[in-house]
């Protein structure tokens, strides 16, 4: 982006802005190349369960991911399991 800002933009926020606005510099472009080897991945099905956890870490995780809190809650024990196995 153009301008640099004090805080993360909500989902809305960047959604909002014009494409003008959006400094895409860094972003390579995908080229022929890229697409060659790109692959489909489908997402592996979730199981339901029911976790009880600590208000702490709870209050935790929906401070910082307030949309998508059980997704982060999953990915960072998909990490601990991925860590754990190859040891």
């Amino acid at each position: 982006m153009k301008k640099t800002y004090d805080r993360a933009l909500t989902v809305e926020e960047l959604a909002s802005l014009p494409d003008s606005d959006i400094d895409t510099s860094d972003v390579p472009e995908l080229d022929a190349r890229f697409w060659e080897k790109a692959r489909l991945v489908m997402p592996e099905a979730k199981q339901q369960v029911s976790l009880r956890v600590s208000p702490d870490v709870l209050a935790y995780f929906k401070a910082q991911h307030p949309n998508g809190y059980t997704s982060k809650m999953a990915a960072v024990l998909a990490a601990y399991v991925s860590a754990h196995q190859s040891s």
